[in-house]
C-alpha cells in the first residue's frame, strides 16, 4: 500500500516543484514571492490534508469493521466537511491575504506578486477539497492506484499549462497559479469518474444520513491532523519575517530549500498516510500483532528514506538547486543551507511516522501536542535568539530546527510505546 501512495505524493511534489522551476526563471522577485506565498499556501494543504486524514480514518476503521454502508455514509461526510472548510479557508484568504503579506515581510513589488498569486490559488480550494476527498476514499479502501492515476495526470497536465500560461500567454506567477487550477479541476472530474467505476464504497445521496456524530468525529482526527500541519506554517510564517532581514536574495534562497524539502517530507508524509490506513484498518480488525509489525517497518522505511536522501543532498546541493534558478546569490545561500538542513530529515521521519501511528489509533492529541512543543518552545525561540539577538548567521536557523526534531522524535517514539504497551496489556487482559 505503501509504495503507490508513495509514488503518488512524489508526484504531487515535483506539481510543486515545477512551479517553482519554471518561476524560478522570472527572476529573484518572483521566487522570493512564492517564498512569502509557501506557508499560506500550505495552511491551504494543511487543513485540505487534514479532511483527508480524517475521511481515511474514520472510513477505514468502518471497513476494518465490516460497515461498508456506514464506511459510504462517513466518506460522503467527509466529502461534505471538506468542502465547508474549503469555504471558510477562501472567505478567511480574500479578508486577510494583504495584511498576512505584510506581516510576513513582503513588501512592494513581491507584496504585489504574492498576492496576485495567493488570490488565484485561493480559488482554487473548491477543487483541490473535493479531489482530495474522493482519492482519500479510495486510500481508505486500500486501493493506493487510483489516487496515483490522478495524481500523475495532474502533473502531465501542469507540465504542459504552466510554461503556457507563465511565458505563452505572458502571465507570469499568475500563469503559474491559474495553470494549478485548471489542472486540479480536471484531476477533480477524474477523479469522479473513477469513483463511479471503480470505487468498493457506493456513494449516493438518497442514501446519505446525515450524523452530527460522524461528523464530529472526523473533525476530532481532521482538525488536530489540520492544526499539526498548519502549525508548521505559522512557523515558516515566523521564519520568513526573520529571514527577510537579510534581503531579498536569503529569502528566495530560503524558498528554494523549503520547496526541495517538501521533496522529501511529502513523501515521508504519504507513507505515514499509507501507515495511518493500515494502523486504523489492523486497530478495528484486532489484529495487533500484525499492528505492531507494520509501525515498525513503517518507521524503518521512512527513517531510511530519510537518510539516504539526505546524505545525496549534503553531497550534491548544487546538482537538486540548479534547476530551479539561474541566480548566482539565490544559489550559493542554499546550498550553503541545505548542507544544514538536511541533518534534520531522519528525526522529522519518525515524528512523523509515530504521529500518524498514534492517529491510527484514534489518538490525534498526541501529534498536535508534540508539534506545537517542537516549532514554538523550541525552533523558533532559538531561532529568534540566534538571528535576532546574537545575530548569527542566518544558517543557525536549521540548527534551530535541528534542535525542536531532535526532541519530537523521542517524544513521539516514547508516546507511541507506551500506547502500544497499553494495547498489549488490554489483550492480555482479555485473552485471561
Amino acid at each position: 500500500m505503501a509504495w503507490p501512495t508513495l509514488i503518488a505524493t512524489l508526484i504531487q511534489t515535483t506539481y510543486n516543484l515545477v512551479d517553482t522551476a519554471y518561476v524560478g526563471r522570472l527572476g529573484t522577485g518572483p521566487l522570493a514571492a512564492l517564498t512569502f506565498s509557501f506557508p499560506l499556501f500550505f495552511t491551504l494543504v494543511s487543513f485540505n490534508m487534514g479532511m483527508g486524514v480524517g475521511l481515511n480514518a474514520v472510513v477505514a476503521r468502518h471497513l476494518g469493521a465490516g460497515l461498508e454502508q456506514s464506511a459510504a455514509n462517513a466518506a460522503m461526510h467527509g466529502i461534505v466537511a471538506s468542502l465547508t472548510c474549503a469555504l471558510g479557508l477562501f472567505l478567511g484568504t480574500e479578508i486577510f491575504l494583504g495584511p498576512l503579506l505584510t506581516l510576513l515581510g513582503a513588501e512592494q513589488e513581491i507584496h504585489r506578486l504574492a498576492g496576485d498569486y495567493m488570490r488565484i490559488v485561493a480559488a482554487g480550494v473548491f477543487l483541490m477539497f473535493p479531489m482530495y476527498a474522493v482519492i482519500s476514499t479510495f486510500t481508505a479502501q486500500g486501493d493506493t492506484i487510483t489516487p496515483m492515476k490522478v495524481q500523475f495526470f495532474t502533473l502531465f497536465l501542469n507540465l504542459i499549462l504552466d510554461p503556457l500560461f507563465i511565458f505563452t500567454f505572458n502571465l507570469g506567477i499568475k500563469g503559474a497559479a491559474l495553470a494549478t487550477n485548471l489542472s486540479l479541476c480536471a484531476g477533480l472530474f477524474l477523479a469522479l469518474g473513477y469513483l463511479k467505476r471503480k470505487s468498493i464504497i457506493k456513494l449516493n445521496l438518497h442514501n446519505w444520513s446525515f450524523s452530527p456524530a460522524m461528523i464530529r468525529e472526523i473533525f476530532a482526527i481532521g482538525l488536530p491532523a489540520s492544526l499539526t500541519m498548519l502549525l508548521m506554517a505559522i512557523y515558516m510564517m515566523g521564519i520568513n519575517r526573520l529571514i527577510a532581514g537579510y534581503g531579498t536574495d536569503t529569502v528566495a534562497a530560503l524558498g528554494l530549500v523549503t520547496r526541495l524539502d517538501s521533496a522529501i517530507i511529502i513523501p515521508m508524509v504519504a507513507l505515514s498516510v499509507a501507515l495511518l490506513t493500515l494502523t486504523a484498518l489492523f486497530y478495528g480488525a484486532r489484529e495487533f500483532a500484525v499492528l505492531k509489525q507494520t509501525i515498525h517497518f513503517a518507521i524503518k522505511v521512512n527513517l531510511v528514506f530519510a537518510l539516504v536522501c539526505g546524505l545525496v543532498m549534503f553531497f550534491r546541493p548544487h546538482f537538486f538547486l540548479r534547476p530551479f534558478t539561474n541566480e548566482a546569490e539565490p544559489l550559493r545561500l542554499a546550498a550553503l543551507y541545505l548542507k544544514f538542513e538536511v541533518l534534520n530529515f531522519p528525526f522529522m521521519a519518525i515524528t512523523l511516522s509515530g504521529n500518524r501511528a498514534l492517529q491510527g489509533l484514534g489518538l490525534s492529541l498526541p501529534g498536535l501536542v508534540i508539534n506545537a512543543g517542537r516549532l514554538f518552545l523550541i525552533s523558533l525561540p532559538l531561532a529568534m535568539i540566534f538571528v535576532i539577538w546574537l545575530r548569527l548567521d542566518f544558517r543557525m536557523v536549521a540548527i534551530a530546527a535541528l534542535c525542536g526534531n531532535l526532541t519530537s522524535s523521542a517524544i513521539a517514539l516514547i508516546w507511541l510505546q507506551k500506547t502500544m504497551a497499553g494495547i498489549s496489556n488490554m489483550t492480555t487482559i482479555q485473552r485471561c
